[in-house]
């Protein structure tokens, strides 16, 4: 696979509703630039990228296994864990779950992260 950046950008929940409220009203045009992933806190960030999950990618990228079994074997990781870890990685764009002959598996999307936040001086 080749490397693949994914812009990731830091933004509290009610900023994040304002700004899609801001979007649909059009008084706010997304820019090309901006991330299009888009997490709480730098809190939750690390909880996603974690280094437990982070290995978990890797592991993913140079195994290329064909279920959530066969990973779960690679990883010593319970199938109901993998499954739940894995959803959520898909949910932020950084996996692609594909169901082929009755197995699901996992694709990485994304193997470089760029972060953007900041905050308003008042």
């Amino acid at each position: 696979m080749k490397n693949k950046t994914i812009k990731v950008g830091i933004m509290s929940k009610e900023e994040y509703k304002q700004r899609t409220i801001d979007i649909a009203k059009g008084i706010y045009k997304k820019k090309k630039d901006e991330p299009k992933v888009w997490f709480e806190s730098v809190k939750s960030m690390a909880q996603v990228l974690s280094n437990e999950n982070q290995n978990l990618l890797k592991t993913i990228l140079h195994n290329n296994p064909q279920s959530l079994k066969e990973l779960e074997e690679l990883t010593g990781r319970a199938k109901s864990n993998l499954s739940r870890t894995l959803k959520t990685l898909e949910r932020y764009g950084i996996v692609k779950l594909h169901k082929h002959n009755n197995a699901l598996v996992p694709e990485v999307k994304a193997t470089h992260f760029q972060v953007e936040f900041g905050f308003e001086a008042a």
